[in-house]
């Protein structure tokens, strides 16, 4: 088994993994689970991989960027939402399906404040399970699409000059070219080609989209 530590890979725009199909990640300790389960989601084209437990899983690289977990709550050694846990505490975002034979309202209400997808009772329909899968794999679609965002964004920003990145800290908290002007010590017309050049290199034409982008570096 790869010991490489259970990651994701970062996004390129020319990564080859985005030819590939889905990946859904079956963590159960009962293989007559797991096999059902690889059967049913490679049926329906998507790519799969086993685990037995979720101490195996988080000992295997992951590098495919669309992907998603299904995951039993009640294993030895480390449960479902223990596993939800390492993989948070990794920053590892992926979209997490519970299943149970064991199921209560509680666990459930617990793991959808998780931040879980879905949480099925054991048995529960190939419909119900297949919904619940395509419903992680566009969350962690938009997931990808959001983070490919954020790091253009971040790449635009790293080429402003420190005079640029001066000048936009003033826009963004809305002060007027003359007042950007005098806290900088420079004429207002060098305040409005800066101002220019940052709209340009950073691929925006209005203020409240400079703004936005702005608010998203924040937030990363």
């Amino acid at each position: 088994m790869d010991s490489t530590p259970f990651a994701r890979s970062a996004p390129s725009r020319d990564d080859p993994t985005q030819a590939r199909p889905p990946l859904v990640i079956i963590v159960d300790d009962d293989a007559l689970v797991r096999a059902s389960l690889d059967s049913l989601f490679r049926s329906v084209g998507f790519a799969t991989r086993q685990f037995a437990s979720a101490r195996d899983a988080l000992e295997c690289a992951v590098e495919e960027e669309l992907a998603c977990v299904v995951t039993d709550v009640r294993m030895p050694d480390i449960g479902g939402f223990e596993f939800q846990k390492a993989l948070n505490a990794r920053r590892i975002g992926l979209p997490i399906i519970f299943m149970t034979g064991h199921g209560d309202i509680p666990m459930s209400v617990r793991a959808m404040k998780a931040g879980a997808v879905d949480f099925l009772s054991k048995p529960f329909r190939d419909q119900d399970m297949l919904d619940a899968v395509n419903a992680a794999i566009e969350r962690a679609r938009i997931d990808r699409a959001a983070s490919l965002g954020a790091a253009e964004a971040k790449h635009r920003i790293d080429q402003l000059t420190p005079r640029e990145l001066e000048v936009m800290d003033g826009v963004v908290r809305g002060l007027l070219n003359k007042q950007i002007a005098h806290a900088l010590g420079i004429a207002e017309i060098t305040v409005k080609l800066h101002r220019g050049s940052v709209m340009r290199k950073l691929g925006v034409r209005r203020v409240p989209d400079l703004v936005r982008l702005a608010d998203r570096l924040r937030q990363e």
